[in-house]
């Protein structure tokens, strides 16, 4: 019987996203950019630690088509590590990756244009063998699939957008199928695919439209021939599979929290031991920059700050975290924000953001105009106060004080 393979599975590394904060004195690259490729560094060392039989990214290294040469080198390192290890690593072109243009390069090319050791980039479907790999093991590949990679332009003549979409499904699903028809039955089969599956819940990062790119079915991806699915594109981990099922079905989501709406989500990779007919796999959590994100509650005009600083955690809590403060109160109460007191009690974090939601009082329904044009200042008055959800005590107390201001001004003229 052959030997488990061991495999390490990551993907969506975007590592030269700088959203928040400064630059490094040291490295005069962005601190974000760092903390991109810290956790890029984490899954290496970990690869070369246990070490690993096999490693796949599943796609999008950059966040663009054109990444600056500085991160192109700082991404060369790291693979270059494995390389030199003699791991086999398969790199899978994302959406990311690749350039709209017919016949522009990836971002990717290099590593096939320069034949690096061990380094496999997979830009099309096809399978990678047990001879290429160096490992009893056949890995199907899909890469991100656009609608001129699979279709002539005379084909898409005359053809609505969800005719071109259904027939590039349709393409790819032969594809897939006829590769897994043709697999050795004997040999563990891998299936690795930058792109959307059937169920996948989205996270923030979602830029994509529904009906406008490439869905896999779950005939697909849950064919029990496969024994592991390397999903990318994703930046939400999740698995797509029951607990006992086969395959597993994993996207293993983004290394880095992009932004706020990833706050609360783990950041991570999969280790998996992989056989014919039984794979074994887990979640393994990287040590990421905090992200902090409060939605505070302000009831009160005459305790606005005081409600403020009450909720938000010690000072020391939040050191080097990304912070975002969201607050909602009436236009009118905007005077009483102190923006300088809440920056200072953030001082120890990596960045404050403080988020502000004013809010319009509705304006009272007077009736039509011959009515309001026949009211006095001081039924007008009343009326607004009993649209603003006021009490009686409130409204007498507050119409006594306008009387007193009226008749002063009545004097005065």
């Amino acid at each position: 019987m052959a030997k488990p393979i061991r495999l390490l599975h990551f993907a969506d590394a975007h590592i030269d996203i700088a959203n928040y904060g400064r630059h490094d004195p040291q490295t005069a690259l962005p601190v974000r950019v760092m903390d991109f490729l810290q956790s890029l560094d984490q899954i290496i060392d970990r690869a070369l630690s246990e070490p690993v039989d096999l490693v796949i990214f599943a796609g999008d290294a950059y966040k663009d088509r054109n990444p600056h040469p500085t991160f192109q080198r700082e991404w060369g390192l790291r693979m270059m590590k494995l390389s030199q290890a003699g791991i086999p690593t398969v790199l899978l072109v994302g959406n990311h990756d690749v350039s709209p243009a017919s016949g522009r390069a990836h971002t990717l090319h290099e590593y096939s244009t320069l034949a690096v050791p061990h380094i496999h980039v997979a830009d099309r479907i096809r399978r990678l063998e047990p001879d290429e790999l160096g490992l009893p093991l056949q890995i199907i590949t899909v890469p991100w699939v656009s609608r001129s990679q699979l279709m002539t332009r005379d084909e898409l003549l005359g053809k609505t957008s969800e005719e071109v979409l259904a027939e590039v499904e349709n393409r790819v699903t032969d594809g897939i199928t006829k590769l897994v028809e043709t697999a050795d039955p004997h040999l563990p089969l891998i299936l690795t695919a930058h792109a959307s599956v059937q169920g996948a819940k989205y996270g923030s990062e979602r830029a994509v439209m529904l009906g406008h790119e490439l869905i896999l079915s779950g005939s697909i991806i849950h064919d029990r021939r496969l024994d592991y699915v390397a999903l990318g594109h994703i930046h939400k981990h999740q698995s797509l599979h029951a607990a006992d099922a086969h395959p597993p079905v994993i996207y293993p989501g983004s290394i880095e929290r992009i932004d706020f709406g990833e706050a609360k989500e783990r950041k991570g990779f999969v280790l998996a031991t992989v056989e014919k007919g039984h794979t074994d796999w887990e979640f393994v959590k990287l040590d990421t920059r905090r992200f902090i994100d409060l939605r505070l509650d302000t009831p009160s005009a005459d305790t606005f700050m005081d409600d403020i600083m009450a909720q938000l955690p010690p000072a020391n809590k939040v050191n080097d975290a990304i912070c975002r403060v969201q607050l909602s109160y009436p236009r009118d109460w905007e005077p009483l924000l102190d923006e300088k007191m809440i920056d200072d009690h953030f001082a120890a974090a990596f960045s404050i953001q403080i988020q502000k939601h004013r809010l319009v009082e509705k304006r009272a329904r007077l009736g039509d105009t011959v009515q309001v044009e026949s009211l006095t200042p001081a039924e007008l008055l009343e009326t607004y106060w009993r649209s603003t959800g006021l009490d009686q005590d409130e409204i007498t107390a507050l119409q006594k004080l306008a009387h007193e201001v009226l008749s002063t001004a009545d004097e005065e003229t």
